[in-house]
């Protein structure tokens, strides 16, 4: 097709609120080849569907694919990073770190909406072709596809990284039969990697989980250890979760490129808060963090580990929190509690102390023994001060 067809498509998908566009040809990208070796070595742990045959080439996911057309949302929302409040805390009043991507709505629905609106714009201009698309769904590898498109480059953290937009974004994909003309074909090569020496990305992972640079081993990775893992938490990593309760920003938050990276004031994407008095009603509310709100901008952890499974599904059905169960998340908040620095909050202690007491009598064993830990190292901690 002309290239004047891709610059359309670019300029469509703009108007629809996506910060970048881009189209490559439906080929095997050199990356894929990788993949069989990188899940030889045991690095995808307990993630099974990246097996899937489909990932390796873009052919498997749609017969006949000629273009994929992929595109970027910025998700940066105004707030601090992790690394700026996470060792701040006020010792009354413990709480975690969930992840500036799972603040708000569940980013699948969002990418969802757009996609099938720019999939509705290119039938009323092309007519008959066909095309999936998937919204970090499917067996396409779309950091990969996203830097042939020209959208970036593959940095040291696995992620791609984009020289005005850093690595704060959200990507999606169509695959379709159109014969679409490259953006690079006419726009220049792929971007350059710019990652250069810097290495604050793998020197700040507090569990090592870059096993060499552009190498990750997920098992290792505070994310997946959230969010994929679904027993307990191997013990070696459990102090170096710290308080992370869903995700891990680090790796991008000491990132040079997203130091200026611009913010979204997208309202999708700002943190969920809810209502003291319809939690347990599990309805979502807009208003902002006071002291009858509960917020997932550095939540409190006593409130999570509280959380019974009916009051999780009602407030977490829209959300992706949800992807890490409610065994998952009460787990994770035990951990965090059990991390969590209460010097000078011995009121903040004893009420944790007395929720994990009660946790750690919970049926499920997984639960029990996270809360078991937790309050054997509040109590291991407190004893060590209280001896200096």
């Amino acid at each position: 097709m002309d290239p004047s067809d891709t610059v359309w498509i670019v300029s469509q998908a703009k108007s629809l609120g996506f910060d970048l566009c881009g189209v490559v040809r439906a080929e095997k990208f050199p990356e894929l080849a990788q993949t069989e070796k990188w899940l030889s070595r045991g690095y995808a742990g307990e993630m099974s569907y990246l097996s899937d045959p489909r990932r390796r080439d873009p052919q498997n996911v749609m017969a006949g694919a000629c273009g994929i057309i992929v595109c970027a949302l910025n998700y940066n929302s105004a707030f601090p990073r992790s690394t700026e409040v996470v060792a701040k805390q006020d010792p009354d009043e413990p709480r975690g770190w969930i992840s500036r991507y799972a603040w708000g709505t569940d980013y699948h629905e969002v990418l969802q909406e757009k996609l099938k609106a720019l999939l509705e714009a290119l039938r009323q201009r092309f007519r008959e072709f066909e095309a999936r698309l998937y919204a970090d769904t499917g067996p396409l590898q779309e950091r990969i596809v996203a830097k042939y498109a020209g959208l970036g480059w593959l940095g040291k953290n696995t992620l791609l990284l984009n020289q005005k937009l850093g690595s704060f974004m959200f990507l999606g994909t169509l695959i379709t039969n159109l014969d679409l003309q490259p953006t690079l074909d006419f726009a220049g090569a792929p971007a350059p990697d710019l990652c250069g020496s810097c290495r604050r990305c793998i020197d700040a992972c507090p569990t090592d989980a870059f096993v060499e640079p552009y190498v990750m081993d997920a098992r290792r990775c505070i994310a997946y250890l959230t969010i994929e893992l679904r027993g307990s938490i191997p013990v070696e990593f459990r102090e170096a979760m710290g308080t992370h309760v869903f995700g891990c920003d680090i790796c991008q938050d000491v990132c040079p490129w997203n130091r200026r990276a611009p913010e979204t004031q997208a309202p999708e994407f700002q943190p969920r808060s809810f209502s003291i008095s319809d939690i347990k009603k599990g309805n979502a509310q807009e208003a902002g963090p006071s002291p009858e709100i509960e917020s997932l901008f550095l939540p409190r952890l006593e409130w999570l580990a509280a959380l019974t499974e009916e009051e999780f599904r009602s407030l977490f059905y829209a959300s992706p929190v949800k992807r890490a169960k409610w065994r998952g998340l009460v787990r994770n908040a035990c951990i965090a509690l059990g991390n969590f620095n209460f010097s000078g909050g011995a009121a903040a202690r004893e009420r944790s102390i007395a929720l994990l007491r009660r946790l750690a009598a919970s049926q499920d064993a997984v639960i029990a023994e996270s809360a078991l830990w937790a309050m054997s190292r509040i109590q291991r901690v407190g004893e060590g001060s209280a001896g200096r």
